[in-house]
């Protein structure tokens, strides 16, 4: 995938500000718009950014807000001390996360950190969602979660357009 003008443009109107170190757009919505970004993990300042895959899609965000405001990282949090095999495939999700963003370099200030609270707990829906969408069901045991849990709840569906 590539970013065009277009892109950065509607990542603009998403954001409510300048998007900064986007390399890609790592998943689109079906009408072609930006839900998800690879940034890189060095910004244009030089901050170090840990967080590869940036959720965009305003619908997707607002969905992860519900489900955060519903306490569902608490239940996911429960589910990974409880259920071992949950708890290893999301600690699994932690090292593909690191190994894409290596692709893009490796600032030592975020060496070991993922995003969304991996490899142990749940953080950050956005962010774990945004890994799924991003590299596909499959990898992200709690991103594939969160993806069912939207739709269950009819907040947000990528085979759908909400822009």
């Amino acid at each position: 995938m590539t970013v065009h003008e277009a892109d950065l443009e509607t990542l603009r109107v998403q954001l409510g500000r300048e998007p900064r170190g986007v390399v890609d757009v790592a998943a689109r919505c079906v009408c072609g718009r930006p839900t998800v970004v690879r940034t890189a993990p060095r910004l244009p300042d030089g901050s170090p950014f840990p967080t590869t895959y940036y959720l965009t899609h305003p619908a997707a965000v607002r969905g992860c807000s519900t489900l955060e405001a519903e306490h569902l990282m608490e239940d996911f949090n429960r589910r990974l001390v409880a259920e071992p095999d949950l708890a290893a495939a999301y600690a699994s999700a932690h090292a593909d996360y690191l190994a894409r963003r290596a692709e893009l370099g490796i600032p030592e200030e975020i060496a070991g950190v993922s995003a969304g609270g991996m490899p142990t707990r749940v953080k950050c829906l956005h962010a774990l969602l945004a890994h799924t969408l991003a590299v596909g069901r499959g990898i992200n045991p709690i991103g594939d979660l969160t993806l069912e849990a939207l739709g269950e709840r009819g907040l947000w569906d990528p085979a759908h357009c909400h822009c």
